[in-house]
């Protein structure tokens, strides 16, 4: 991009993103008056719909002050999952009118839910123009504070399909973030590598090949995708195709290789044109380092951000070097299909919340079996304390569990931060051991470093029928690490797991848990399950793995990856 380009960018981000960004400041000075006044909107908002009529909205609001408001919050909803909400949504989704808000969805963002059926979360006006407008428009004034060169070139930015299909009245369902992109400023929108019609290709290799084909003709300066492992994914196919991707860039084509629809084929070559000296500068860097990376292909690049918190983090390793040292990686932030919670305004993993547009709650972690829990107010929360959250949001959520660990940050203003520690729901148990996600994740890490044994990935499986544990490790040397090595792992990580969790080694020295099972996976075992998992249907960029589960239909794609 021309430095004239840049310029006006951050000129135009900077007025519509920096107003933004002072009302944020503002919210946050008195997070307890905002959250009084946010609730109060969001009451008044939908006072008048089936859901406000049935749950009283109009007597919550004759609350007087802020703790008569809640204590009438609490009394007339109480908090839920989405199946308690799923007969509002599902009577919205059939065409009728101010069910859980005013009028209807504009769009529905579709994810996984607890049961074989998915959650439609519902996408409303209000919410669309405040948190993927004018939020949107302070993350990227945010971008220009920490790197003012953030748009000096191009941005990859990694979304899902606008368009995935339509309910039965007919109201769209597919990403919010393609929805988001489509909608940006021109000027934003001149800055991404690569068609929107990229997104709607069908094969995700395919994908991959056309983004980084695309991507890395240009000289990127901001990566945005939520999911580290997809950063990891298009390395890989840089390492496979990267003499294709030189060929084609040189001669303006697209592999005829790479199956792609013809109308999108079409679109994406029109798009083309020949380019030997980029050609002849990616053959040259192949000559000089042998693997490409990053670093050298675009050593530009100002921003990448993607997840860094929860269970994300054990990817973070794969791409450890992969580019340049004066580049910002930053914490995509807390962020679901369910709610955008915040923004991540500097080099930290702290979310700062939206106390102007969501009304939040929470309860302590250990009080997370309790059946009667104190809820907090935002204000109320201390640093270094974790929490599950509960948010009411002017999409149609109300007290809604969000069945997340988080562990509250530094203030931004007068208004705690957070970040994300796990999923609540990462805790497994056969027999009442209550184990952890993060205790299986840090006992395998604490025995690589022992063995010298370095793993590529791993994951651990509950059996009830066996009353044990399957763990499965890809080591990085998976050729030459022997079963019997294999096993000494799983009788360190079963050992330290003893030592964690009290509950776990009275189940095991008891033998109510038997002894943990050991299986050692083929290379790309990670990348070929993920693969299977797109090919029936789940959304590349909400992509999320726990690495303990209890789940057949996910533990059946690892069987045949074992080796033998």
């Amino acid at each position: 991009m021309s430095l004239k380009g840049m310029l006006v960018a951050n000129t135009l981000l900077g007025m519509a993103g920096g107003i933004q960004y002072l009302n944020l400041k503002k919210a946050t000075k008195d997070p307890a008056a905002s959250s009084e006044k946010t609730l109060r909107a969001i009451l008044e908002y939908a006072k008048d719909t089936v859901f406000g009529k049935e749950h009283d909205f109009a007597y919550i609001l004759a609350a007087e002050s802020s703790s008569e408001l809640y204590r009438r919050y609490q009394e007339k909803v109480k908090t839920c999952d989405y199946e308690a909400l799923r007969p509002y949504v599902e009577r919205h989704k059939h065409g009728e009118t101010d069910i859980l808000f005013p009028g209807k969805p504009v769009l529905y963002a579709t994810t996984s839910g607890t049961t074989s059926e998915p959650k439609w979360i519902p996408i409303t006006e209000t919410y669309l123009k405040n948190i993927y407008g004018k939020m949107t428009k302070c993350w990227l004034f945010n971008y220009i504070k920490n790197r003012p060169r953030v748009f000096s070139g191009k941005i990859l930015s990694i979304v899902g399909k606008v368009i995935e299909g339509y309910a039965p009245d007919g109201t769209v369902f597919g990403s919010v973030s393609g929805v988001t992109q489509r909608d940006c400023p021109g000027f934003v929108k001149a800055l991404y590598s690569n068609p929107q019609c990229v997104y709607s290709i069908a094969d995700y290799n395919a994908r991959y090949y056309v983004l980084m084909r695309m991507g890395i003709e240009q000289d990127i300066t901001l990566i945005v995708t939520a999911n580290p492992s997809t950063i990891v994914e298009l390395q890989n196919n840089v390492n496979v195709f990267y003499d294709e991707y030189v060929k084609d860039i040189e001669a303006g084509t697209l592999s005829e290789k790479v199956k792609i629809d013809p109308e999108i084929r079409k679109e994406i070559e029109a798009c083309l044109k020949p380019n030997p000296k980029r050609a002849a500068e990616l053959r040259a860097l192949k000559e000089k380092y042998g693997r490409v990376l990053p670093k050298h292909y675009w050593p530009n690049m100002q921003i990448l951000n993607t997840w860094k918190c929860g269970n994300t983090a054990v990817y973070l390793d794969k791409f450890e070097g992969s580019f340049p040292d004066t580049m910002l990686y930053q914490e995509f932030g807390y962020f679901s299909s369910e709610c955008r919670f915040g923004l991540v305004l500097d080099d930290t993993n702290n979310t700062v919340l939206f106390p102007h547009f969501h009304y939040y709650e929470f309860i302590k972690e250990e009080d997370l079996e309790n059946p009667n829990p104190v809820y907090y107010q935002l204000s109320e929360l201390e640093q270094g304390k974790r929490y599950c959250p509960f948010v009411t949001t002017f999409a149609g959520l109300y007290r809604y569990n969000m069945n997340d660990l988080l562990e509250v940050g530094p203030c931004f203003g007068n208004t705690p931060t957070v970040h994300m520690i796990q999923k609540v729901n990462g805790i497994v148990t056969i027999t009442g051991e209550k184990l952890h996600e993060r205790q299986f994740i840090a006992a395998v890490r604490k025995v690589e470093k022992e063995m010298g044994l370095p793993v590529r990935f791993f994951i651990g499986f509950a059996d009830l029928e066996a009353s044990a544990y399957r763990w499965y490790y890809e080591f990085t040397d998976c050729e030459n690490v022997t079963q019997e090595q294999a096993e000494e792992f799983t009788r360190k990580v079963d050992e330290q797991l003893m030592k964690d969790n009290i509950e776990y080694k009275a189940k095991r020295v008891s033998l109510r848990l038997k002894d943990p099972m050991t299986y050692r996976l083929v290379k790309e075992s990670f990348e070929q399950f993920k693969a299977r998992c797109i090919a029936e249907g789940a959304r590349d960029g909400q992509f999320k793995l726990q690495l303990l589960l209890q789940d057949e239909d996910r533990h059946a794609k690892f069987k045949d990856l074992v080796i033998k």
